[in-house]
């Protein structure tokens, strides 16, 4: 298992319990595919340099994980298409 930052932004129009289920919902992603999460730290809401999506603002996640490489292939895919989620980048430590 490799580890990784996760760094995921929430379109600004979600509600907050929307928000909370978001976060819970890729943590035990990570969980149920033998993956480990180090930590979650909710940055906040910060301005985009540039729009997307015509949205300038977005609700920013950070966390810490370890995962399998082909298993972040899966979740970067599955955040790709779930709504509510602007952009995602994961990087390996």
């Amino acid at each position: 298992m490799n580890k990784y930052e996760l760094m995921f932004i929430i379109a600004s129009d979600i509600a907050d319990e929307k928000k909370e289920e978001l976060i819970t919902r890729f943590k035990t992603y990570v969980e149920s595919h033998k993956g480990v999460v180090e930590g979650v730290e909710k940055l906040g809401m910060k301005k985009f340099a540039y729009p997307i999506n015509f949205k300038n603002e977005g609700f920013y996640v950070l966390m810490n994980i370890q995962m399998s490489p082909e298993e972040v292939d899966a979740m970067n895919k599955l955040m790709t298409i779930t709504d509510g989620i602007v952009r995602q980048m994961f990087v390996r430590k």
